[in-house]
């Protein structure tokens, strides 16, 4: 699959100022506050064991705050007008390295009748754009899956391995 491309947002593309289109019916671009269901309905596939809150309206919170935060990025592969794939990338402003700010890229997940399609791939470099323009100095991804289907796919959309040792502490 060809690379996302530099792509001018449509007028019916509300709120989306930074998009791209991957191919004829595929754009990579933010979220709408509008999506929450579409991103929720998504995360289902992202862990298929996580508890679910009863009631939406937590999760209305949560993603009004989300929406609210100029260093939350959501980002959506669209596909005739549905949602199939998304990651959140993470700004975090940084004293060192000439005060330039890095990102974290979190929660990658492709519904999984379109995997294998290169939307995640072109939606990752789409995240790894957006925080070059940020002026980031790196962006670090993290990923419990072991696989080496999974790591050589992350390596293939523009991360290292081996670079750095991660430690997570699970509170």
């Amino acid at each position: 699959m060809p690379s996302a491309q530099r792509w001018k947002r449509p007028a019916g593309n509300r709120g989306c100022e930074h998009a791209a289109l991957v191919n004829e019916t595929s754009i990579l671009r933010k979220l709408r506050p509008d999506e929450l269901p579409a991103l929720l309905e998504l995360y289902r596939h992202l862990h298929e064991d996580d508890d679910w809150l009863p009631s939406p309206a937590g999760y209305e919170q949560v993603w009004e705050s989300i929406c609210a935060n100029p260093l939350l990025h959501y980002f959506g592969a669209e596909v005739t007008g549905r949602l199939f794939a998304t990651c959140t990338l993470t700004i975090i402003p940084n004293l060192t390295r000439a005060a330039r700010p890095y990102g974290v890229v979190e929660n990658v997940v492709t519904h999984p009748d379109f995997r294998k399609r290169g939307l995640a791939t072109a939606l990752l470099r789409h995240a790894l754009d957006f925080a070059r323009k940020e002026n980031c100095y790196k962006v670090m991804l993290f990923t419990s899956r072991k696989d080496e289907a999974t790591l050589r796919f992350y390596e293939q959309a523009g991360f290292q391995s081996g670079v750095k040792t991660g430690f997570v502490a699970k509170l």
